[in-house]
C-alpha cells in the first residue's frame, strides 16, 4: 500500500516539473510575440511617431500647474 503512495507522489512530482517547463515556454512565447508586435508597430508607424511624442508633450505641458 505505501508503495502505491509513494509512486503516486512521484508521479504527481514529475508531472509538475513537466508542465512547470511548459509554463515557462508558453511565457517566453507570448513575450517573445509581444515584442515582435511591437518592434513592427515601431516600424511602421515611424514617420508619425515624432509628431505623436511632441503631441503628448504638448498635453503633458497644459497639465503642469503654473504659478
Amino acid at each position: 500500500m505505501i508503495d502505491r503512495i509513494v509512486v503516486w507522489a512521484l508521479s504527481l512530482k514529475t508531472r509538475a516539473s513537466e508542465e512547470r517547463g511548459q509554463d515557462i515556454m508558453e511565457y517566453a512565447i507570448i513575450t517573445g510575440s509581444i515584442a515582435v508586435v511591437l518592434v513592427g508597430s515601431l516600424l511602421l508607424f515611424t514617420d508619425n511617431l515624432d509628431g505623436w511624442f511632441e503631441a503628448m508633450g504638448d498635453f503633458f505641458a497644459t497639465l503642469v500647474p503654473t504659478t
